[in-house]
């Protein structure tokens, strides 16, 4: 279980050189889910960027992509849905160290996901941090601010009555 959740939207410029700092809140999750050892000397993020439909990138720390990691290793071996599940979310991923300054680069397959393509990051971007509390969520601001304004309605249901429904399953 996660010493802390990822809370919280944040918005960081990205480089021409696929250059993006980590928001501060969230770099304190991925150091202390992933002790400084000799062997990595750095903390790590865990980044999925399978999944066709998806148009974000889904970011762990370590303890969370081996919690996940041991979820898809419980499902039946040779199922069709264990298959999807390691093929979107462990082949189609990737680890990056956290550099000291707290940025990261991102890695072709993750900037193709996020819609950062060719000459795109020559004239910058920006990148929309989203916390999903065992993990956030990586966008392109302007997919983050189009998928908000769309699943804006709430239909008035009070959010915390959803809560209220959720069970926990062991």
């Amino acid at each position: 279980m996660a010493s802390e959740a990822f809370r919280g939207e944040f918005y960081q410029k990205v480089d021409a050189k696929a250059r993006v700092s980590i928001p501060a809140a969230f770099r304190r999750i991925l150091d202390a889910e992933d002790p400084v050892s000799e062997q990595n000397p750095r903390a790590r993020v865990y980044m999925v960027y399978g999944g066709k439909n998806r148009r974000f990138v889904e970011c762990y720390s370590r303890a969370g992509a081996d919690a996940l990691a041991a979820k898809i290793e419980a499902m039946e071996l040779g199922s069709p849905e264990r298959d999807r599940a390691e093929r979107d979310l462990i082949s189609r991923s990737v680890m990056v160290e956290v550099e000291p300054d707290g940025r990261i680069v991102l890695p072709p397959k993750v900037r193709e996901k996020m819609g950062f393509l060719g000459d795109d990051l020559t004239g910058g971007g920006e990148a929309a941090f989203a916390g999903f509390t065992n993990r956030f969520k990586l966008y392109r601001r302007e997919v983050y601010e189009a998928e908000l304004a769309e699943d804006d309605d709430d239909d008035g249901v009070d959010p915390l009555a959803l809560v209220g429904r959720a069970t926990r399953s062991g």
